[in-house]
């Protein structure tokens, strides 16, 4: 089969698209023939070498974590009914940017009918995320909420569920037509982030009494200001690292203004308690809660063009990849 391969850890020019291995499914496991999968910035910081205390992987590997096809064979443990079915999932480990790749079957969600695979893989692995911040996070009806990062592909969710739920919603995000796309999908002001002084802004829109959550997806310096324009008794979490790492705050400050702290620990549903699965994410898709915004398809020899695109910050919500 063909496949996106990481050659070693470097810039985006590792990748580059060869024969591989068809995968054979394990217990537990379904082969996925794949049409379309999911590219996340998290993606291009492992690819780089980074994060490897979260990330247990060497090259040479195949990329891409969530993916939709059809089930084209099962591995033991696995009922024999899932063949021939459309799905989202996971790859196990990485392996997505391939013709065939390896699912973890626990993970399947069929694809309703009238639900296209490019919304359903959009959606799929921000969501999770995104209603998990939604479910861990106080009401946020009548709060003021902060989404930093707010135009990125979860970003966006994220809006769309706080600006669902009843907050004020100030979005923070770099140039105005990531601005301009964060209010169309529910922002009450929006702030650029690009600009000195963009805490201060905040601040006045939320009455200068600062915000009671703030979902960082930019981390980095701007995670930190952003730590800064949270009220006493606040709720923050610390998501994101497209800006070389997670928002640094002080822990005992936190304390001591009482304020609530959830890291990226807190988001993995091996180490979380929560109810929410990938077949809430979809049904909460076709119930109009969460759309996803796709601004770019790569098809599978342009793999390292879409890192390189998330990587300078160059989309207007997600990117996906194109396999078949």
């Amino acid at each position: 089969m063909r496949a996106a391969v990481v050659t070693e850890f470097g810039g985006p020019e590792v990748i580059r698209t060869q024969d591989w291995p068809d995968p054979v499914p394990s217990a537990g496991e379904a082969q996925v023939e794949v049409a379309v999968a999911d590219v996340i910035f998290v993606e291009t910081a492992i690819r780089s070498g980074g994060h490897g205390q979260f990330f247990d992987v060497q090259p040479p590997y195949v990329p891409g974590g969530a993916l939709a096809g059809t089930v084209r064979a099962v591995g033991e443990q696995v009922p024999a009914d899932w063949i021939g079915k459309t799905v989202v999932g996971r790859a196990v480990g990485f392996g997505a940017h391939a013709e065939l790749s390896n699912a973890d079957a626990a993970s399947l969600v069929e694809v309703p009918t009238g639900l296209d695979l490019e919304t359903a893989i959009a959606v799929f692995g921000d969501g999770f995320t995104a209603l998990m911040l939604e479910e861990l996070a106080p009401p946020m009806q009548g709060k003021e909420v902060l989404v930093t990062a707010s135009a990125g592909g979860m970003g966006l969710l994220l809006v769309q569920l706080a600006h669902k739920a009843g907050a004020h919603v100030v979005a923070a995000a770099r140039g105005q037509a990531k601005l301009d796309l964060s209010k169309a999908q529910g922002a009450d002001v929006v702030v650029d982030y690009s600009k000195p002084g963009w805490e201060k802004q905040v601040l006045e829109a939320t009455g200068n009494l600062g915000a009671d959550i703030v979902f960082d997806g930019a981390g980095g310096e701007l995670g930190a200001a952003a730590f800064t324009v949270l009220r006493d008794g606040g709720w923050f979490s610390a998501h994101g690292a497209p800006s070389g790492g997670f928002a640094a705050y002080d822990a005992d400050e936190a304390e001591r203004r009482g304020i609530t702290v959830k890291g990226i620990y807190d988001l993995r549903a091996d180490t979380t308690s929560t109810t929410i699965t990938g077949a809430k994410v979809i049904a909460r898709a076709v119930a109009g809660d969460l759309k996803p915004v796709v601004d770019q398809v790569y098809d599978l020899d342009h793999v390292a063009d879409a890192h390189r695109a998330l990587e300078q910050r160059q989309l207007l919500g997600k990117a996906l990849i194109r396999v078949r």
